[in-house]
């Protein structure tokens, strides 16, 4: 037996133990130039919600308003999520899913299905396949047990892209959509362009976006945005966490808060989160933020706001707690909600 077929047995081994247990992250060195990572995390949520917004196991930037108000708990593992990477030498194979994929029965076995969240490949500057767009600064994005925390007020998009980054300057050009409008005439990618600061103190994004969108009777208009986000540290392990959107941005803000295209009109918005996360000790942790958004066309105006409280009682092994409230003020509606999360990471 050769050395890589013992390696490649070693590796399926290994693969097929781990696959119902959950100890740590898995690499693995295949050959010189080859090595393959599995890793992820088992998330369970506890959730209750009460008011007159409907529930939902996580917020977004849209609800559904009640007459009156009703209250609902629910256990739930969707966001449990596991990604396997490769790299051979200057190329890396990189793929995510989770368990939000539709699907579950809580009268039988509520199973639920697997999506993909991300699927890319990158070589030396260049990364093409989906992963979150180039507009957005994920290190800005809080620490919340509700999945994302105030996602009203972020940019929070995955789509297929093509990007080249040079530096601390990106560059992408990205699946176009037109939500609310006509979709066969989206001939165009959407482009980005993104400048990021950063050093010990933290980084901070300056974002820009540029894209045709098509009304529904068929006229194309250009949108632009603009965005400043970052995670700044402030005393000790706290730190400062904000995001800044403008413009004609639809989608690319606040999960399904307002569509692009309100009838022939493109939809102008500005959102805003702020969090600021401080540390009782090694291991006991807090956040509180803020998150709003506004759009002129449809005047819808949302906001959720959360505290929390994290202890790991191991490396890998998380426990937290949280309180707030999701409303939506062009409605007169609002859901205050608490959830207990377990996650243990891989």
């Amino acid at each position: 037996m050769t050395l890589s077929t013992i390696k490649k047995a070693a590796l399926t081994t290994a693969l097929l133990a781990g696959a119902g247990t959950a100890h740590a992250s898995y690499e693995f060195k295949l050959t010189e130039n080859d090595t393959l990572t599995f890793s992820g995390f088992i998330k369970v949520d506890a959730r209750y919600v009460d008011g007159d917004v409907g529930y939902r196991d996580f917020w977004i930037g849209t609800g559904t308003p009640l007459e009156e108000d009703a209250s609902q708990f629910r256990i739930f593992a969707n966001e449990t999520r596991f990604n396997t990477k490769y790299v051979h030498g200057d190329v890396t194979g990189f793929i995510e899913m989770d368990f939000y994929g539709g699907g579950g029965n809580e009268i039988v076995s509520n199973s639920a299905n697997p999506r993909i969240r991300h699927a890319f490949i990158s070589y030396q500057n260049l990364l093409a396949g989906q992963t979150w767009t180039t507009f957005m600064n994920t290190s800005a994005i809080p620490e919340s047990a509700d999945f994302a925390g105030a996602a009203v007020g972020l940019a929070f998009v995955r789509q297929g892209q093509i990007r080249y980054t040079l530096g601390d300057f990106q560059v992408a050009i990205e699946n176009p959509e037109s939500w609310g409008g006509d979709t066969a005439n989206d001939d165009l990618p959407d482009f980005v362009g993104r400048y990021n600061l950063k050093g010990d103190w933290g980084n901070v994004s300056v974002s820009g976006l540029v894209r045709n969108l098509t009304t529904e009777t068929g006229d194309s208009e250009t949108g632009f945005g603009a965005s400043v986000a970052g995670r700044v540290n402030t005393v000790g392990k706290d730190d400062v966490r904000f995001q800044v959107h403008t413009g004609e941005l639809g989608r690319y803000i606040g999960v399904a808060f307002t569509p692009d295209v309100a009838g022939e009109e493109i939809e102008s918005l500005t959102s805003y989160i702020v969090a600021y996360r401080h540390f009782w000790n090694d291991t006991m942790r807090s956040t509180v933020l803020y998150g709003a958004a506004e759009a002129d066309e449809s005047d819808a105006e949302r906001n959720q706001w959360s505290i929390n409280f994290f202890n790991d009682l191991t490396k890998k092994l998380t426990m937290g707690v949280e309180v707030g409230e999701f409303s939506m003020d062009d409605a007169d509606v609002s859901s205050v909600y608490g959830q207990l999360s377990f996650k243990y990471s891989l």
